[in-house]
């Protein structure tokens, strides 16, 4: 999940880093052609790379989304920014996958193998925290764009009070004991 959110994230925000990807041309990790051209590394499936430019292509066909993430008037958003701040006594750091300065939104992308249950993954993977630390990082509102990798369907999930609220909670429950 982790290699495929990876070459996703890098497709849309850094194509001209894509070769840093090995691909495979072989039907399963668990064939001798994957093997030996993988030599114990964990590589993408040529299968899965077409998957993720096909997700790629839903998402920046869809113009809000592009908007969203590519910015508009002219004005382009910036990617991967980095940033480090002071939060209950220790030092955060992250880096935004999109910086969107006219919508004033700090924009995570994310994949999901079922988008009804994005909700639910937020709270297992503690998105409340990262929406909470990037907004503090940043100054702005956070954004959740998600593409479901079966259907394609894409989601806009913004963040509540309450969701800022329970990743301040973590946050400063993780500070105090660290």
């Amino acid at each position: 999940a982790f290699l495929i959110g990876g070459y996703f994230h890098t497709c849309i925000l850094e194509p001209d880093k894509l070769k840093k990807y090995k691909v495979v041309k072989a039907s399963t990790r668990n064939t001798k052609a994957y093997k030996d051209v993988a030599g114990g590394e964990l590589c993408l499936l040529e299968q899965e790379v077409d998957m993720i430019e096909l997700m790629r292509d839903k998402m920046m066909d869809n113009n809000i989304c592009a908007d969203l993430i590519m910015g508009t008037d002219g004005k382009l958003n910036d990617f991967e920014v980095p940033m480090i701040t002071e939060l209950f006594g220790n030092k955060w750091k992250g880096k935004a996958d999109i910086v969107n300065h006219n919508e004033k939104l700090v924009i995570d992308l994310k994949t999901t193998a079922d988008i009804t249950k994005f909700q639910y993954s937020a709270n297992k993977y503690n998105y409340d925290s990262q929406a909470y630390i990037y907004s503090k990082l940043f100054g702005y509102e956070f954004l959740f764009i998600v593409i479901d990798k079966n259907t394609h369907q894409i989601g806009m999930f913004d963040c509540s009070p309450k969701f800022y609220e329970r990743g301040e909670d973590k946050v400063r429950r993780a500070s105090e004991a660290y």
